[in-house]
């Protein structure tokens, strides 16, 4: 006897009504190539079970993501897979392979990406967000300076303690472009309120043009920043990236040969005035983006 004699189109119609009832779309949608598929031997009655229930969920994990994505503001999404680890040999790909295991999300810790502009850290701050996502942890992505704005906002109008549970909410927050912009006074301190909220409870991503020794100017603060520092290296990987900038890499070509090793952009070197592209200008704009 061959599993065909057991369909009818009463039982069809029941499994139809039945996955309209569950909202199983795309069980629903599958529902006649698997019968087919069941009435000419082609797999048995379990397998079109599991064919069914596969792609229901496969459709409900895509948008899970889809929407984890959205709210944790990931709209640009960057892959491991599509970073050139080859353009960065300062990078040890096996280390950030690791990352991606997120093993430190469940620790609490910090991953500080730090380098010159253009060098692949925030491509890779939210690849490892979106790995998060994709393993079910909450992520939330934004700048130092929409995060410090948001907090001073939320200061003005009295919400600061509702705004900084907000940000403790996610199993990881991702604050990418400290350094770029100045910030706000009274923004080093407010920053400190919330990693002090989230130290050893929740886990960050920070990405930095600057170096941890210039913190106190990015901040306008040194004992802040000594502060920020305390707690966010105590449990932290830090991944130092040198190397020329990837946005740049077609533009090199076309220097001449004598300026090209001057086409590099490298961290500031303690004691010597720093590079003006590395910093930025007083008006407050940028010539270049993380």
């Amino acid at each position: 006897m061959t599993a065909s004699l057991d369909i009818t189109p009463s039982t069809i119609d029941r499994i139809r009504h039945d996955l309209v009832g569950l909202k199983m779309p795309r069980a629903l949608e599958a529902l006649d190539h698997v019968v087919r598929r069941l009435e000419k031997g082609e797999i048995a009655a379990l397998e079109a079970i599991d064919i069914l229930l596969s792609e229901e969920l496969t459709l409900r994990e895509n948008s899970r993501i889809k929407t984890a994505l959205r709210m944790g503001r990931l709209a640009t999404i960057k892959t491991l897979a599509g970073f050139d680890f080859s353009f960065q040999p300062s990078l040890d790909r096996d280390r950030i392979l690791a990352l991606a295991q997120l093993g430190f999300v469940a620790r609490g810790e910090v991953v500080h990406f730090l380098g010159p502009p253009g060098t692949g850290k925030s491509h890779l701050a939210i690849a490892l967000g979106v790995e998060a996502v994709k393993a079910g942890r909450s992520v939330y992505f934004c700048t130092l300076a929409e995060l410090i704005a948001g907090l001073a906002q939320a200061e003005r109008e009295g919400r600061l303690r509702e705004r900084l549970r907000f940000f403790c909410r996610p199993a990881l927050l991702v604050v990418d472009e400290i350094g770029y912009l100045p910030v706000v006074p009274g923004g080093g301190n407010l920053f400190f309120q919330l990693v002090n909220a989230r130290y050893e409870k929740g886990a960050m991503i920070l990405t930095s043009n600057r170096g941890f020794a210039e913190w106190g100017e990015v901040f306008g603060d040194p004992v802040v920043a000594t502060a920020l520092l305390d707690r966010l290296l105590h449990h932290a990987v830090v991944v130092q990236i040198e190397g020329s900038s990837y946005r740049l890499r077609q533009h090199a070509a076309l220097m001449p040969e004598h300026l090209r090793s001057k086409a590099a952009i490298s961290p500031p070197i303690q004691g010597q005035p720093p590079r003006p592209r590395g910093r930025p200008p007083k008006n407050g704009h940028l010539s270049a983006t993380a």
